[in-house]
């Protein structure tokens, strides 16, 4: 499910080329390691560490960052207990699939960081689609879902895999509908979860319930408890590595909440990338100054979630921070650069909601309703 379902790690932009030199805490955009302890001396803890390595740090910087919410309601379909519930449900679902094989969780493990770490997930009859499953971690949160942007909000991107002949197969919605009657569970579930509506088992509200449970998958990290004041969330080699992210310019297009999920930009504004078969947005806008764009990903859990970009050709985050320096920044990263980025990324881990996440029983099918 979900083969372009909003994203892991993809393009930084050409702003961030032009950037690079402003709002920086130093002026080098090399890391500056912090000194060890000279033989003999005392050893310095981890809290001076950090101290030390903050100095060159400018703290109004953070102001490009938002810690996260700890669920991303929608005033348009606001998540009550009911279909919550249901949403958990239809995500773990394999019913949803024409074979009965493939749910929303066989491409993206809740307990996995919300991926299956193939460059394309397998669907109908082992079918692979074009692009990579990032997760859907945090998802809710974007400016817009899929790689490309087409369908607005989770609660439409929910609908989309069900119905893809590659991914989930099925032939219509009213087809999902007939098999979801069969199964007399999940009747009284879509009553209880939009009550009051004379047709509670539609396929909108398929996408509604899937939409409000993903709402609530959010993964606070440390990196939240540094924004809000704990100075010694983050390691000092982490700090480091938060400077050098700001200081190349990265920061430019992966900023605010979500650290990206909020623009779309070129893949390859400086060099061209290496993979020029998916031209991205210009097929959902027809317009060819939009080829090659793609929505800019979130980097929360992004140590969690590889292979990387739209086409999963990076299968580490060390090749992914290269790439994304040479094609976006023009620039060679050095080895140095690359572990002191990819050590900050490693704050941006969040916890898994494992209560919320937990497989529930699904409801049975008709034929074995009449069995028991």
């Amino acid at each position: 499910m979900k083969f372009e379902v909003a994203i892991q790690w993809s393009t930084f932009c050409l702003g961030a080329l032009l950037f690079a030199g402003c709002d920086h805490g130093s002026t080098s955009d090399k890391p500056s390691a912090v000194a060890p302890a000279a033989a003999g001396s005392t050893p310095v803890n981890a809290a001076t560490q950090v101290a030390e390595a903050s100095k060159a740090f400018n703290p109004r910087l953070l102001r490009r960052f938002t810690p996260l919410r700890a669920r991303i309601d929608s005033a348009e379909n606001p998540g009550t207990p009911e279909k919550i519930a249901l949403g958990r449900m239809l995500y773990f679902d394999k019913r949803l699939s024409r074979n009965q094989d493939v749910a929303c969780n066989s491409c993206h493990h809740l307990d996995a960081y919300g991926v299956d770490g193939a460059s394309t997930s397998s669907g109908d009859k082992g079918q692979h689609g074009g692009r990579n499953s990032p997760t859907v971690y945090n998802a809710a949160g974007y400016l817009a879902q899929f790689w490309d942007g087409r369908a607005k909000d989770v609660e439409e991107q929910a609908k989309g895999p069900i119905l893809n002949p590659i991914e989930m197969a099925m032939p219509s919605p009213a087809a999902v509908i007939q098999r979801l009657k069969a199964i007399p569970g999940y009747l009284t579930a879509f009553d209880a979860a939009f009550p009051g509506e004379k047709e509670a088992l539609s396929y909108d509200n398929v996408g509604r319930a899937i939409g409000a449970f993903e709402r609530g998958l959010t993964t606070p990290a440390r990196w939240d408890k540094f924004l809000n004041g704990d100075k010694n969330a983050l390691t000092a080699s982490e700090v480091e590595g938060l400077k050098t992210f700001t200081n190349v310019g990265c920061m430019v297009c992966h900023t605010g909440e979500f650290l990206g999920g909020s623009s779309y930009q070129r893949a390859g504004a400086v060099e061209p990338w290496p993979n020029q078969t998916d031209q991205g947005r210009a097929a959902v806008t027809k317009i060819q100054a939009d080829s090659m764009m793609f929505k800019v990903p979130s980097l929360r859990n992004i140590a969690k979630t590889a292979p990387y970009f739209h086409d999963g050709s990076a299968k580490t985050l060390d090749d992914a921070v290269r790439l994304m320096g040479k094609h976006q920044l023009g620039l060679e990263l050095s080895s140095e650069e690359v572990g002191s980025i990819v050590s900050w990324l490693g704050s941006l881990t969040g916890e898994l909601p494992t209560a919320y996440i937990a497989e529930p029983e699904l409801p049975p099918s008709l034929d074995k309703v009449a069995r028991k």
